[in-house]
């Protein structure tokens, strides 16, 4: 029996092992969603996206998605013009999570191929790629270089709030009285302006706001203003892998590992693996490519182009989707993802202090720093460090620290010459 819909909201059944909304939109695939708890125990959420002309909530049970479209104000609908933007909507959902493809069935294929993916299949259920907007893919993976997936967020939001006007405003679901602006992704035509670099240095965009500007001004010098770059772009979908990528890396700031990111997730090829340092160690640790003993390689064409080779062997040609999978269950904030909720923790001590740090991926790693030792655990530390083995320190004015310490200890100050 199908969950009913939320007020407002209308139903798609779906079970969870074909779509997990947690898992997609957290990996490091899209990084616009805006994602909002529906209650305090963190159970349930809302996932919003703003397109150029609606506003798409979801959410979602064991069986079923549930969305509905939000237009500004001004827009007036008719029964029969809501009936054609919901019809759109329910379009955009297949089409953006690639509904087509039974993902049951590639699971299948891939756990009677791969023991290492047979493992991770019923905890990682539900991970398919998107099918986005080649523009919007492509800005966001020039960001990505030397970058974690929360900073990439911000710039990428903080790209669209400060070159699209808003399109609405929400509140936000169930534990908050505020309201979230909603800004469309700005096309090239915007980002092709002159004053462009300096506006996207000041947000913090780095030697990154060069290459969107520069991608974006070869576009639209090459292919018009107005929704010219952004047809181009989507015709890469029919051109042959090698062409296609060929074309990308022409644009600034878009070496291999980017143009095959806007290959797989916006351009239709599935059998192309982005590597990066999680991909390469996982195909070092399951699947028998040699690494170099205490080096850190560096990427060569020649590297890049094995690893996809060897995983492509194993996968097929939705060797991409699968590589996302083990590339999710990699990621240190997945790392719990799927298990049973262990049991409450004590909460740690006020003096345990957290300092935050990020993974070539970009998850968040939390580290606990012990507290400072007590008194009597200093004095246990110095009783035995009274028995290592003396080394040499360095003289101050003539007289050694160690010579300064002893007189301290015997209540003589040692004058410094």
């Amino acid at each position: 029996m199908v969950t009913a819909a939320p007020l407002g909201f209308r139903a798609l059944p779906l079970p969870l092992a074909q779509l997990s909304l947690a898992a997609v939109l957290k990996c490091g695939q899209s990084f616009r969603w805006s994602i909002h708890p529906l209650d305090a125990a963190l159970t349930a959420h809302e996932y919003r996206l703003c397109l150029h002309d609606r506003v798409v909530c979801l959410r979602q049970t064991s069986d079923s998605i549930f969305y509905r479209a939000v237009f500004p104000e001004s827009v007036l609908l008719g029964p029969s013009e809501e009936a054609a933007r919901e019809a759109e909507t329910l379009a955009w959902l297949r089409d953006y999570f690639q509904l087509d493809i039974d993902l049951l069935c590639l699971y299948k294929e891939w756990a009677e191929k791969d023991a290492v993916f047979a493992r991770l299949r019923t905890r990682f259920e539900g991970l398919r790629m998107l099918r986005q907007d080649p523009w919007e893919n492509l800005v966001s993976f020039i960001c990505s270089s030397n970058n974690n997936i929360s900073r990439i967020t911000k710039m990428v939001k903080s790209l669209c709030s400060h070159y699209s006007p808003s399109l609405l405003s929400l509140p936000l679901p169930a534990l908050s009285s505020e309201n979230e602006s909603y800004h469309p992704f700005p096309p090239p035509s915007l980002l092709a302006d002159p004053s462009v670099p300096a506006t996207l240095r000041a947000l913090g965009f780095g030697y990154r706001a060069d290459f969107i500007h520069k991608t974006a001004r070869m576009l639209v010098d090459a292919h018009g203003a107005h929704g010219g770059p952004e047809r181009w772009l989507q015709t890469l979908r029919a051109m042959p892998t090698a062409d296609a990528r060929a074309e990308l890396l022409k644009l600034m700031g878009v070496g291999r590992k980017v143009a095959d990111c806007v290959l797989l997730m916006s351009l239709d090829k599935t059998e192309v693996i982005p590597v990066d340092t999680h991909v390469h160690q996982i195909a070092i640790k399951h699947y028998g490519l040699r690494g170099i003993s205490g080096k850190k390689p560096t990427m060569s064409p020649a590297l890049y182009d094995e690893i996809n080779e060897k995983l492509l062997a194993v996968w097929g040609t939705h060797a991409g989707w699968a590589q996302t999978v083990l590339f999710t269950a990699d990621l240190k904030s997945f790392s719990l993802y799927g298990l049973p909720t262990p049991a409450p923790t004590p909460t740690p001590s006020p003096s345990k202090r957290r300092s935050r740090a990020s993974d070539d991926a970009g998850d968040d790693l939390t580290v606990l720093v012990p507290p400072r030792p007590n008194k009597r655990a200093r004095k246990m530390v110095a009783v035995s460090v009274a028995n290592v083995e003396p080394v040499e320190v360095p003289e101050i004015g003539g007289v050694s620290l160690a010579e300064r310490v002893k007189g301290r200890r015997r209540g003589v100050q040692t004058p410094i010459k």
